[in-house]
């Protein structure tokens, strides 16, 4: 049948710009009829204009069937949901028919119906009348309608079939969700423009394709004819500065407006410029996701997409993995972003079987290979934000890449070429590669990257600036190694920056889970919590990622001196005359004085004020770059960038015996141990005279504290062989055995810590005084042969559950920190619930550690570091937290844990990519961790 073909359509017009037009359209969107067969093999009579549908459902158009209560969705990475026999595809193959009456305007004539995103395979019927079929699902496709309309009531038929031939180029890392799911339009539109506005030395080049006069008003351009080139002074469009002129194309039969931004893309000395300059990309991969609506995506969320994205400093998106809706161009044309604009192509799925039969390599798909490239082009030329073309991704290597290659140079010779899949780049300008380890980056910077076999393509590669389409993999807590790439990328003018794997969590609602993800739909084969790999969450609220990559691509930087701040401006196209400098001065985390700064427009070096009086305590300078004026993106007062700087440490104040102190419960208040019964008391606090375990703290029931070295896997945990490991050594089940108990001026507790079956352990030595405050200082001594990291060093103690609501805390904030994370936490006093406190990920795993603690009050008691700890606070244990597998799965039960750590280990981005960097690896050693408890 037609759907097991390799033809991509019959029927269909030639693919032309996405254009305004003023000529008359018809929107088709609203509701539809539906009816979902679980076979291809149903009759097609439905298409009759008078077929009864009353038996039929309403689905809304655009949408998924299957996030409308027909079937359901599936999600696979790399796996293809069907057997790998292209062009074949199963009998049971999910089959939607959609009816859609409508009424023709009066003296309406001619006109095309336009699909603008069908999955994966439609036939299209207008009033019983075949129009041809499509595939290529995040494609638009045209069909002449007039021969076909009728005055007053139409009916438009489509069938859709959910597996095809086109399957096979469409496995790409994200949920199957067939239907009609982008907008479909009656349109009398049949004009085409490809307008090129090219910029140099403030002046503008500009010329089109097509018919009809160009004009642009503001530029004083009237009446230019096709083929004829003008130049002119203007403002070029960059992302920093997207300046957009008006252009007016006047056809036979409408006017189409087209947003010129003259802009030049450019390779010089292996360098990718922009405008002449070098360009770095600070960028993100945005699959198309709504939580409810799948690919289906309303235009309000785009453009949150777009400014959620400047917001954070990011400045480049790609279209991973094939072109968007065409408003979410029009926005990064408008608000500006650099773009790279990927076809609608992957073929993943055949590395499974060593790539046999790749349709990158078969000679029947380069049709459709190179129709899906044609249209991409064709619609999306017009953009001034699209810097390069994308051939596809992870689509193998073959003779089809030629094809799309040289018909896509010929076509617009002005946009470089992409492609990660094929490491010779023997089609591509620009060396690209997926979640290269910092070294591997560090050694192409340096044009020292390992050797292709083919000279030629060796000695090309190397002058060809690199890349990377994706890296730092942004799954559950991470991603790690973020500072350490982009360090990389500024050193290196070779390295072009890359772009952060991915966006969004594409986790879809759900009733018990609250957001789902692969297996929670009973799909036999599926790539499981993959899907959850985002800078924000699947509601769009950013993660402590997307938080941390904000700081790290930071468009402005600082550097301390004595009385100085030196400002340095690394945007790549502005200066700084749009942002406000203000400097801070805290104690403590309480502000002393705040002043404005002076700051050259072009950076450099600036006085800071004369400190201020006040408390003793840790005095910390902010320095902060703020918009000084409303911008599309962001009003003023957004922040851009921050820096520190301490000023000054506290004055040591030793504690003493004779501080005013309070207590409940028995003892005499002094740091002497006493006993009465079975309990020991130090300065009226309680322990367990067996055991030498805290009891009560000032009157609070506590277990613990005792050495932990367990947390919750991460994702990168798990992914990196860590999990597994640490299982398999027992570290989630650690016995502790006391040694010895020895009273006087405090108590002492030795105790040895180690997990069943393994001669590894760790000697914890609890010394326990009392000044006014309980003091523990606990060495930790490490005994056997520990070759691998360990998750945490530090103790765990737990108290009862309304004993803490809300912590303060003075140390690194307000959100988690781990080894390699955590750029955005600055200094300062920060206070929270404990329920605030925990980062909602997806898929339940360790989180929430503030790190570089001075001081926290819990409840009754503060807790001191000497000088610092990290800590974390939760309503369920960390075995909870690790059995958990959906947010709903976590229930605060009767008490709070309370960890306070020495160490963590690194959390790197080995989901995909590598883990963490050694300097980051957690390896057991001797350690002493100090703190003191004492009644805020």
């Amino acid at each position: 049948m037609d759907l097991e073909t390799f033809t991509p359509a019959s029927g269909r017009l030639e693919p032309r710009a996405a254009l305004r037009s003023d000529a008359p359209s018809l929107d088709l969107n609203g509701t539809w009829r539906f009816r979902l067969s679980p076979t291809a093999g149903v009759p097609d009579d439905f298409a009759r204009p008078d077929y009864d549908d009353t038996g039929w459902d309403d689905l809304p158009v655009p949408s998924h069937w299957v996030l409308q209560g027909h079937g359901a969705p599936a999600y696979t990475n790399v796996s293809f949901p069907i057997p790998i026999d292209p062009p074949h595809v199963p009998d049971e193959n999910p089959t939607g028919d959609y009816r859609r009456a409508f009424d023709l305007p009066e003296g309406w004539t001619g006109g095309r119906l336009r699909f603008d995103g069908v999955e994966s395979f439609a036939r299209i019927w207008l009033n019983g009348h075949e129009l041809g079929f499509t595939t290529g699902s995040r494609l638009p496709a045209e069909y002449d309608a007039a021969p076909y309309l009728r005055p007053g009531r139409n009916v438009l038929a489509v069938r859709v079939h959910q597996w095809s031939a086109a399957t096979y180029l469409e496995d790409q890392d994200m949920w199957w969700l067939p239907g009609i799911f982008r907008d479909v339009t009656l349109t009398r539109s049949t004009a085409d423009v490809f307008v090129h506005a090219s910029y140099q030395d403030g002046r503008g080049t500009l010329s089109f394709e097509g018919s009809g006069t160009l004009s642009v008003p503001e530029l004083g351009i009237d009446g230019l004819e096709p083929g004829a080139e003008i130049t002119v002074d203007v403002e070029p469009w960059t992302a920093e500065t997207p300046r957009l002129y008006e252009a007016v194309v006047t056809c036979p039969g409408e006017t189409v407006r087209v947003r010129v931004g003259f802009r030049t893309i450019s390779i010089v000395d292996g360098v990718l410029l922009a405008n002449g300059r070098p360009l770095l990309l600070k960028g993100v991969n945005r699959h198309e996701f709504h939580p409810e609506r799948g690919r289906a995506v309303p235009y309000e969320t785009m453009r949150e997409d777009v400014l959620l994205m400047k917001r954070h400093n990011v400045n480049a998106v790609r279209t991973s993995h094939y072109p968007p809706h065409p408003d979410f161009l029009d926005l990064c044309d408008e608000l500006g972003l650099w773009v790279i604009d990927e076809c609608d192509l992957e073929t993943h799925g055949f590395g499974q079987v060593g790539w046999r039969a790749n349709p990158t390599d078969d000679p029947r798909y380069a049709d459709a290979l190179l129709d899906r490239m044609r249209r991409m082009v064709e619609r999306d030329k017009n953009h001034p934000s699209i810097i390069m073309w994308s051939l596809g991704n992870e689509a193998g290597v073959g003779r089809n890449l030629a094809v799309m290659s040289a018909w896509t140079r010929d076509r617009d010779p002005s946009r470089p070429l992409h492609y990660e899949g094929d490491r010779s780049c023997e089609h591509t300008d620009v060396y690209s590669r997926m979640y290269a380890s910092h070294a591997e980056v560090e050694a192409i910077g340096r044009h020292e990257e390992d050797p292709l076999d083919d000279p030629e393509l060796d000695a090309r590669r190397r002058a060809m600036p690199f890349m990377q389409c994706e890296y730092a993999h942004a799954m559950g807590n991470g991603p790690g190694g973020l500072a350490e790439y982009q360090e990389l990328f500024e050193r290196y003018p070779r390295l072009a920056g890359g772009f952060i794997w991915e966006w969004i969590d594409h986790g879809l609602a759900h009733p018990t889970h609250e957001y789902a993800y692969g297996g929670d739909y009973g799909e036999p084969v599926h790539d499981g919590n993959f899907v959850i790999d985002g800078l924000v969450f699947p509601d769009r609220t950013p993660s402590p990622g997307l938080l941390d990559l904000k700081k790290v691509f930071e468009p402005v930087r600082f550097e301390f001196g004595d009385g100085v701040v030196r400002v340095a401006n690394h945007y790549g196209f502005t200066d700084l005359s749009h942002l406000r400098f203000t400097a801070t001065v805290q104690a403590e985390g309480e502000t002393l004085a705040e002043h404005p700064l002076d700051v050259p427009a072009a950076g450099g070096e600036c006085k800071l004020p004369e400190p201020a009086d006040g408390p003793n305590g840790e005095r910390w300078l902010t320095v902060r770059a703020v918009l000084a004026e409303d911008l599309p993106w962001a009003p003023a007062g957004h922040e851009v960038a921050w820096g520190q700087a301490l000023l000054a440490r506290p004055e040591p104040r030793e504690h003493v015996a004779t501080e005013a102190f309070t207590h409940t419960g028995t003892g005499s208040g002094t740091g002497r141990a006493s006993r009465r019964g079975g309990e020991l008391t130090v300065g009226g606090c309680v322990f367990d005279a067996a055991t030498g375990r805290l009891v009560r703290l000032f009157g609070t029931e506590v277990e613990g504290p005792r050495l932990d070295l367990w947390r919750a896997p991460t994702d990168n945990d798990r992914a990196a062989g860590l999990e597994a490991r640490w299982r398999a050594l027992g570290l989630h089940r650690l016995t502790h055995r006391v040694d010895d108990i020895s009273t006087g001026d405090g108590l002492t507790v030795r105790t040895r810590v180690a997990p069943a079956d393994t001669d590894l352990g760790m000697v914890a030595t609890y010394r326990w005084t009392f000044d006014g405050g309980l003091r523990l200082l606990l060495d930790i001594e490490p005994e056997g042969d520990w070759r691998d990291p360990i998750p945490r060093l530090g103790v765990t103690m737990s108290l009862p559950g309304p004993a803490v609501d809300r912590v303060t805390w003075f140390g690194l904030g307000p959100g988690e920190v781990y080894p390699d994370t955590g750029m955005a936490a600055r200094v300062g006093r920060w206070s929270a619930t404990v329920e605030s406190m925990q980062t909602p990920y997806v898929y339940p795993q360790e989180n929430g550690h503030r790190a570089d603690v001075r001081w926290a009050e819990l409840g009754g008691f503060r807790v001191s570091g000497e000088p610092v700890f990290g800590l974390t606070v939760r309503r369920w244990s960390a075995l909870e937290l690790a059995a958990a597998r959906h947010r709903p799965d976590l229930v605060a039960g009767e008490r709070v844990y309370v960890h306070l750590d020495l160490a963590h280990q690194g959390i790197g981005t080995a989901t995909c990519g590598p883990g963490p960097l050694p300097a980051y690896d957690l390896r057991a050693r001797r350690a002493t961790l100090r703190v003191r408890f004492a009644q805020p």
